[in-house]
């Protein structure tokens, strides 16, 4: 019978590459994707199931009624949601269960006391965060400055993670994010001060309690 695997959650503010992060861990097979649950439309280029699983905000309810998600919440008036058979079979399997999702529901599986690997991914600083999103040119000068406003209270919510994860330099914080999900050869996470934005090194570190 496997050893029962672990639910890992990433999240922070948009712009962070925490999506480019979790691709990246999607390297190993040892680790599985949590597809999401969303009500938002489907962008060009996404397939259901493997992106999202697009749902009618009606559906959405429905589920949400049968207790079928671990955590759901409204994020810029669209609906997400965590399922919750999927992870189940994932950790029966031994798997690391990579959740890829909001502050707000990250904080809402903390509280419920959902066991698992909490980690925040944040920016060097909030001017880089900025420039990301600016370079991404997908956003209006209005939801820019949502975006901006929204990664600055998902900001101050960090101290609440198990670790927080500086992305100044992508490579570097694959590894520390690897090592704290215990797929390094020989490592635990590295320890030291917990970063805070400013810094262009990234760092990470186990936080107590």
């Amino acid at each position: 019978m496997p050893t029962p695997g672990r639910m890992v959650v990433i999240s922070g503010p948009s712009g962070s590459g925490k999506s480019t992060i979790c691709r990246r861990l999607l390297e190993d097979p040892r680790v599985v994707f949590s597809v999401s649950a969303t009500t938002r439309k489907k962008r060009d280029g996404e397939v259901d199931g493997r992106d999202y699983h697009f749902l009618s905000r009606e559906e959405f309810k429905r589920r949400v009624e049968r207790g079928e998600f671990i955590e759901h919440a409204e994020v810029f008036g669209n609906m997400y949601g965590t399922l919750r058979a999927p992870m189940q079979s994932a950790l029966a399997e031994g798997k690391l269960y990579l959740l890829e999702i909001d502050v707000q529901g990250a904080l809402q599986l903390k509280a419920l006391g959902e066991p698992g690997l909490y980690v925040f991914v944040a920016p060097p600083d909030f001017e880089e965060l900025r420039r990301r999103l600016v370079k991404r040119n997908t956003e209006t000068p209005e939801m820019l400055e949502r975006r901006l406003h929204k990664a600055e209270d998902e900001y101050r919510e960090r101290v609440k993670y198990d670790h927080i994860v500086v992305n100044g330099d992508l490579d570097t914080a694959v590894k520390e994010i690897r090592a704290i999900m215990g797929l390094e050869p020989h490592g635990a996470a590295p320890s030291g001060a917990r970063p805070e934005p400013g810094s262009r090194s990234s760092s990470s570190r186990p936080k107590g309690g």
